[in-house]
């Protein structure tokens, strides 16, 4: 929930590093992203290795493209955005070189102890958007498995083609995808 729309699944391999990707387009131009859909963002990009796991048992190299992507998009949750455990606080250095090319940080950003609290945070919001992956893939394994296999057979699965597979299944959605109840 609350992604964009996919508009391509292939596993034809592009380039050297891609084995195959998800294309997904925003459906409107956005400037602000709300802490939900950014853990709804990196969901999405665990979301292979997490098939991986539930088909195979095993992981391989293929995701490492997105884990460094989901990576990328906690840290600056925890050290730009301020939402996390973390605190409000800015966290990230933005001193440039005399080229643009970005100074790394050095002692003295901040102490050890935060540094530590700071790799804590993205790794607890990694593993939590990981087990939510595992969740949803495995309440919708049918579509799993039947998008595998028009995958083997065709090698590719337009945005629609996929909206149908999903509209096949009559299960309800896993209870990570549900609204919470009222209080």
């Amino acid at each position: 929930p609350g992604t964009d729309p996919v508009q391509k699944i292939t596993v034809i391999p592009r380039g050297i590093a891609a084995l195959g990707y998800t294309m997904q387009v925003p459906t409107e131009d956005r400037f602000l992203m709300s802490k939900t859909e950014l853990e709804n963002k990196i969901t999405t990009l665990l979301g292979g290795r997490a098939a991986e796991e539930i088909v195979s048992g095993d992981i391989s190299t293929g995701a490492h493209n997105d884990l460094s992507r989901a990576t990328d998009i906690a840290r600056s949750m925890v050290k730009e955005y301020g939402m996390s455990k973390v605190g409000q606080v800015f966290y990230a250095s933005q001193r440039r070189a005399q080229f643009l090319s970005p100074i790394p940080e050095g002692p003295g950003e901040y102490s050890e102890a935060t540094a530590e609290e700071i790799d804590q945070e993205i790794k607890e919001i990694i593993g939590a958007q990981y087990q939510r992956a595992l969740e949803i893939l495995r309440g919708r394994r049918d579509i799993l498995e039947k998008s595998v296999a028009v995958l083997l057979e065709k090698e590719t699965i337009e945005g629609d083609e996929l909206k149908q597979l999903m509209a096949q299944v009559t299960d309800t959605p896993p209870a990570s995808a549900q609204p919470a109840p009222a209080a």
